[in-house]
């Protein structure tokens, strides 16, 4: 009888020992993801979050490389399995190789989906669905917090013009944002050789005040930067932005390549589709043509001349604008 009581205080004590060692692994694992992960990656990845639609920093990238998770480096996408879908999340049709996802039932919110995970760390990547537009009839649908973009290139540097009004104004404000390398105040999308500052001026010269932004699109994909654009300028309202009047405050996006031309479009029929403003959008898309840089006193102006009337109460709000975004 004793022999059988001390067996009996033997098993629990081990079994009590066991499960307090699992509890303490589970718990001590959660805390280096803590440690390792934001706090918004950890909400997603490991307590399965979702980010807001439209809102992901990978929804428009569409440069050569691979997405890997962003907890433990698994590589889980190719770029070229990547698709626009207008679903608000970033979208893939298959896996880069099978066996680097795992599957899983999800019953949560009252729906019957498939849920995605990284089948190396079992961090949440979002959920798959059999209505893709491609061969393989699937959509990955991935939240962009939970993956990593690693380029193809070991130079991840692309430029894109734009024009929004004055050029003070978007000079200014791009570069307070991460990822952007360089930013010059130009002349662009007119037939005038040369043109100085008079001549644009007086809205015959065919050219637009832009800025050409030099990016890491690494750091600053182009569907931020044309987040950001559409944020700080008004894109309804034709060769106008506020006082500023005539053909060469237009809106306009001038592109190097099909792949961002293809991102700027997607981006403004999801605006549209959103209803993001209430007037229709008139930003002219273009492809390259030219690009004349301003005089040197345009450079850098609003940095050179931040008490000046027209900065103070035209320039400044738009970099302030961008200064919330960014936290």
């Amino acid at each position: 009888m004793k022999v059988k009581l001390n067996f009996l205080v033997l098993t629990t004590l081990v079994i009590t020992v066991f499960f307090i060692g699992i509890k303490y692994m589970f718990a001590n694992n959660e805390d280096k993801w803590k440690q390792k992960l934001s706090p918004e990656q950890y909400r997603i990845l490991r307590e399965k979050g979702t980010e807001y639609p439209f809102t992901g920093k990978y929804l428009y990238s569409n440069e050569d490389g691979v997405y890997i998770c962003a907890a433990c480096g698994n590589e889980l996408f190719k770029a070229d399995s990547k698709f626009f879908s207008h679903c608000g999340w970033p979208s893939f049709d298959r896996e880069i190789a099978k066996g680097k996802i795992s599957y899983q039932k999800d019953y949560s919110h009252g729906m019957i989906r498939t849920e995605i995970l990284c089948a190396n760390c079992g961090g949440h990547l979002g959920h798959v669905f059999d209505d893709g537009p491609t061969e393989t009839g699937q959509r990955y649908c991935v939240n962009s917090l939970s993956i990593e973009f690693i380029p193809e290139t070991q130079n991840p540097k692309d430029s894109i013009i734009l024009g929004g009004g004055c050029f003070w104004c978007i000079e200014a404000a791009f570069r307070e944002i991460p990822g952007v390398i360089d930013v010059i105040s130009g002349y662009s999308a007119g037939f005038v050789e040369n043109p100085t500052y008079e001549q644009v001026c007086t809205g015959t010269t065919g050219h637009a005040e832009v800025v050409k932004i030099t990016y890491d699109y690494k750091v600053i994909p182009l569907g931020k930067i044309l987040e950001l654009f559409f944020t700080i300028h008004d894109p309804t309202t034709l060769n106008r932005q506020g006082n500023d009047v005539g053909p060469q405050y237009r809106s306009i996006i001038i592109y190097n390549n099909d792949k961002q031309k293809q991102v700027i479009e997607q981006f403004i029929k999801d605006l549209n589709y959103r209803r993001i403003f209430n007037n229709k959008i008139v930003t002219q898309i273009e492809p390259f043509k030219n690009f004349y840089s301003a005089e040197e006193y345009h450079q850098r102006y609003f940095e050179k001349n931040p008490n000046q009337p027209y900065c103070q109460f035209v320039v400044k709000p738009k970099v302030e604008k961008v200064q919330k975004l960014k936290k």
